[in-house]
Protein backbone atom coordinates (compact mmCIF):
# COMPACT_ATOMS: atom_id res chain seq x y z
CA UNK A 1 0.00 0.00 0.00
CA UNK A 2 1.65 3.42 -0.95
CA UNK A 3 1.80 6.29 1.21
CA UNK A 4 -1.27 7.98 -0.07
CA UNK A 5 -3.51 5.61 0.53
CA UNK A 6 -2.17 4.67 4.34
CA UNK A 7 -3.23 8.60 4.81
CA UNK A 8 -6.61 7.83 3.57
CA UNK A 9 -7.15 5.19 5.75
CA UNK A 10 -6.04 6.65 8.91
CA UNK A 11 -8.32 9.39 8.07
CA UNK A 12 -11.29 7.21 7.44
CA UNK A 13 -10.82 5.20 10.59
CA UNK A 14 -10.47 8.82 12.44
CA UNK A 15 -13.60 10.14 11.23
CA UNK A 16 -15.19 6.73 10.90
CA UNK A 17 -14.44 6.04 14.78
CA UNK A 18 -16.00 9.94 14.83
CA UNK A 19 -19.25 9.07 13.81
CA UNK A 20 -19.41 5.86 15.39
CA UNK A 21 -19.17 7.38 18.49
CA UNK A 22 -21.22 10.13 17.51
CA UNK A 23 -23.96 7.92 16.61
CA UNK A 24 -23.86 5.67 19.75
CA UNK A 25 -24.45 9.20 21.98
CA UNK A 26 -26.59 10.12 20.56
CA UNK A 27 -28.96 6.24 20.13
CA UNK A 28 -27.80 5.74 24.08
CA UNK A 29 -28.85 9.47 25.09
CA UNK A 30 -31.67 9.08 27.94
CA UNK A 31 -34.88 10.69 27.66
CA UNK A 32 -36.63 11.62 30.77
CA UNK A 33 -38.90 9.86 32.82
CA UNK A 34 -41.70 12.58 32.37
CA UNK A 35 -41.00 11.56 28.13
CA UNK A 36 -41.38 8.44 28.82
CA UNK A 37 -44.27 8.96 31.10
CA UNK A 38 -46.07 10.68 28.17
CA UNK A 39 -45.11 8.08 25.58
CA UNK A 40 -46.50 4.98 28.02
CA UNK A 41 -49.37 7.44 28.81
CA UNK A 42 -50.70 9.81 26.09
CA UNK A 43 -53.11 12.38 28.25
CA UNK A 44 -55.80 13.01 25.98
CA UNK A 45 -54.71 11.12 22.54
CA UNK A 46 -57.84 10.89 20.17
CA UNK A 47 -60.35 13.28 18.50
CA UNK A 48 -62.96 15.45 19.83
CA UNK A 49 -66.40 14.84 17.94
CA UNK A 50 -67.83 18.30 19.10
CA UNK A 51 -64.92 20.48 18.85
CA UNK A 52 -64.96 24.46 17.99
CA UNK A 53 -61.12 24.83 17.13
CA UNK A 54 -59.79 22.32 14.80
CA UNK A 55 -56.37 22.54 13.14
CA UNK A 56 -53.08 20.36 11.68
CA UNK A 57 -49.58 20.63 10.88
CA UNK A 58 -47.07 18.97 8.96
CA UNK A 59 -43.43 19.25 9.97
CA UNK A 60 -42.23 19.82 6.10
CA UNK A 61 -38.51 18.78 6.55
CA UNK A 62 -39.46 15.47 8.64
CA UNK A 63 -43.03 14.48 8.06
CA UNK A 64 -44.14 14.66 11.39
CA UNK A 65 -48.08 15.37 12.20
CA UNK A 66 -49.54 17.12 14.63
CA UNK A 67 -53.67 17.22 14.89
CA UNK A 68 -55.36 18.99 17.84
CA UNK A 69 -58.97 19.45 18.68
CA UNK A 70 -60.11 22.08 21.56
CA UNK A 71 -63.26 23.03 22.59
CA UNK A 72 -63.16 26.66 23.64
CA UNK A 73 -66.26 28.29 25.75
CA UNK A 74 -65.72 31.62 27.06
CA UNK A 75 -62.34 32.44 26.29
CA UNK A 76 -60.76 28.91 28.06
CA UNK A 77 -59.77 26.33 26.35
CA UNK A 78 -62.56 23.63 28.17
CA UNK A 79 -61.40 20.50 26.50
CA UNK A 80 -58.04 19.54 23.73
CA UNK A 81 -57.34 16.17 22.34
CA UNK A 82 -54.66 15.58 19.98
CA UNK A 83 -53.52 12.94 17.37
CA UNK A 84 -49.69 12.64 16.20
CA UNK A 85 -47.43 10.59 13.47
CA UNK A 86 -44.12 10.89 13.46
CA UNK A 87 -41.39 10.54 16.20
CA UNK A 88 -41.37 10.14 19.75
CA UNK A 89 -41.00 13.55 20.43
CA UNK A 90 -43.93 14.56 18.86
CA UNK A 91 -46.51 12.50 20.49
CA UNK A 92 -44.65 13.41 24.01
CA UNK A 93 -45.26 17.33 23.31
CA UNK A 94 -48.79 16.64 21.89
CA UNK A 95 -49.68 15.10 24.85
CA UNK A 96 -47.69 17.89 26.98
CA UNK A 97 -49.47 20.61 25.11
CA UNK A 98 -53.16 18.72 25.80
CA UNK A 99 -52.34 18.81 29.30
CA UNK A 100 -50.71 22.30 29.89
CA UNK A 101 -53.78 24.06 27.40
CA UNK A 102 -57.24 22.09 29.54
CA UNK A 103 -58.73 25.00 31.55
CA UNK A 104 -55.84 27.85 30.10
CA UNK A 105 -57.32 30.89 28.24
CA UNK A 106 -56.86 31.32 24.86
CA UNK A 107 -55.02 34.69 26.13
CA UNK A 108 -52.58 32.68 28.18
CA UNK A 109 -52.31 29.40 25.43
CA UNK A 110 -51.37 31.75 22.72
CA UNK A 111 -48.11 33.25 25.01
CA UNK A 112 -46.79 29.44 25.57
CA UNK A 113 -43.21 28.64 24.37
CA UNK A 114 -41.90 26.33 22.32
CA UNK A 115 -39.37 26.06 25.91
CA UNK A 116 -42.20 25.05 27.87
CA UNK A 117 -43.09 22.40 26.08
CA UNK A 118 -39.51 20.67 26.13
CA UNK A 119 -39.75 21.11 29.76
CA UNK A 120 -43.02 20.11 30.58
CA UNK A 121 -41.40 16.54 28.71
CA UNK A 122 -38.80 16.71 30.63
CA UNK A 123 -36.17 18.12 28.38
CA UNK A 124 -35.51 17.20 24.85
CA UNK A 125 -31.76 16.99 22.55
CA UNK A 126 -31.46 20.39 20.29
CA UNK A 127 -31.90 17.77 17.63
CA UNK A 128 -35.81 16.90 18.67
CA UNK A 129 -36.92 20.56 19.83
CA UNK A 130 -38.88 20.70 15.71
CA UNK A 131 -41.21 18.41 18.05
CA UNK A 132 -42.27 21.42 20.34
CA UNK A 133 -42.01 23.99 17.85
CA UNK A 134 -45.05 21.74 15.85
CA UNK A 135 -47.17 21.53 19.17
CA UNK A 136 -46.86 25.55 19.35
CA UNK A 137 -47.35 26.43 15.75
CA UNK A 138 -50.56 23.81 16.05
CA UNK A 139 -52.09 24.99 19.11
CA UNK A 140 -51.89 28.93 17.23
CA UNK A 141 -53.59 27.69 14.55
CA UNK A 142 -55.81 25.99 16.01
CA UNK A 143 -56.87 29.16 18.43
CA UNK A 144 -56.90 31.52 15.26
CA UNK A 145 -59.47 29.09 13.23
CA UNK A 146 -61.85 29.37 16.70
CA UNK A 147 -61.72 33.31 16.11
CA UNK A 148 -62.73 32.99 12.09
CA UNK A 149 -65.86 32.49 10.49
CA UNK A 150 -66.53 29.17 9.51
CA UNK A 151 -65.84 29.80 5.64
CA UNK A 152 -62.04 31.28 6.45
CA UNK A 153 -60.90 28.35 8.23
CA UNK A 154 -57.97 26.34 7.74
CA UNK A 155 -57.59 22.65 8.42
Amino acid sequence: MNAHWKRVNRKFAKNNFFVRNQFNYICTMPYSETFKDHLANPRNAGELPDANAIAEETNPVCGDRLRLTLRIRDGRIETARFLAYGCPPTLACGSALVEIIEGMSIEDAVKLTRREIVNAVGGLSTRKQHAAALAIEVLRTAITNSLLPDHQRVV
